[in-house]
């Protein structure tokens, strides 16, 4: 099977494409985590991004990207939260309809915010199944277009306009990691930064509850289904064959955490650099806690993906 992915010039003309409604975020750095760590880390707040994630930049790139006349039938996708959000926040940008399939069990602020963006929310079930046979029946209805979360050349261009960024500020980065759910944000990572230099590592992390892609690129042969365990909400899905091949192509490794230390990356990025992170932004920092990625001595580039959470549910105040 093969497919068509964005290249680094596709990648810059999203860049140029969504620049008008994007923040560009900070990077950050701490002495005190460069220390615990052994590596110099330099953090890309996607967490100030529109829709408080880097999911912003994908559904920008790809509802922007629409023609009149599937624009004018307006859009769907399935979501646990930030795609959601950002689709309903990007459609609103462009004045057409969206619709959002959540899973009953997402985490409230999230649905609050999907439906603050002005997007109709259909509930399923909370498995890939359901999300899929509720999504497809809304487009045999009424013509959506669907914008998927991960498995879209245009979402995957966008998510790559996030380490443009970074390069630009700090080039001389050894390696990039980004958390890996269904493998947008990694997959638009990994052809950017080789586009720019193909020396660069490029590295996914992963909470050891939802390793499909550990053991996906380990194995050779994707992982297709999986009961997630694991506090990382917006990580609890499986690759696609689309993202899987970019993966298997331009990424050195998966480096996977424990929750434990996936609340201890959360709670350091919070004392340290002061701000506000969630779950799924912290398996990067959790995998050099571990050593499950190479990175002791080098730059180290980590995406911080989002900062939506319940704030009355903080995994340090609950049991994990």
């Amino acid at each position: 099977m093969s497919f068509t992915h964005p290249t680094v010039e596709l990648i810059r003309e999203a860049h140029a494409r969504i620049r008008p409604y994007i923040h560009r975020t900070p990077v950050l750095s701490s002495r005190t985590l460069n220390e615990i760590v052994g590596s110099e880390v330099y953090f890309k707040c996607e967490n100030f991004q529109k829709v408080g994630a880097f999911k912003a930049r994908g559904a920008c790139n790809a509802v922007m990207s629409l023609d009149g006349a599937a624009a004018a039938k307006g859009v769907v996708t399935h979501s646990s939260g930030n795609h959601g959000a950002a689709l309903a926040w990007a459609s609103r940008l462009r004045g057409i309809r969206a619709t959002v399939v959540v899973p009953e069990n997402a985490p409230d602020p999230k649905k609050r915010a999907i439906a603050a963006y002005g997007a109709t929310i259909v509930y399923c079930a909370p498995t890939v199944a359901a999300r899929e046979s509720a999504v497809e029946k809304l487009i045999a209805e009424h013509g959506y277009t669907l914008i998927h979360p991960f498995d879209n050349e245009a979402v995957i261009a966008g998510q790559g306009t996030a380490v443009l960024e970074l390069l630009e500020e700090h080039p001389h980065l050894d390696i990039v990691v980004s958390s890996l759910g269904g493998g947008g944000l990694l997959s638009g990572t990994a052809i950017a930064a080789h586009g720019i230099r193909s020396d660069i590592g490029v590295f996914g992390a992963e909470p050891r509850g939802a390793d499909d892609g550990f053991r996906s690129l380990a194995s050779g042969d994707r992982v297709r289904e999986m009961t997630p365990d694991t506090i990382c909400d917006g990580l609890r899905t499986v690759l696609s064959d689309r993202t899987f091949d970019v993966i298997r192509n331009h990424v050195a490794g998966i480096g996977v955490a424990s929750d434990e230390n996936v609340v201890k990356a959360m709670r350091l990025i919070w004392e340290r650099l002061k701000i506000v992170v969630e779950p799924s932004a912290c398996p990067p920092l959790a995998a050099l806690l571990e050593d499950t990625i190479a990175a002791r001595g080098k730059r180290v580039g980590i995406i911080l993906s989002g900062g939506n959470l319940d704030l009355d549910r903080l995994p340090w105040a609950i049991a994990v």
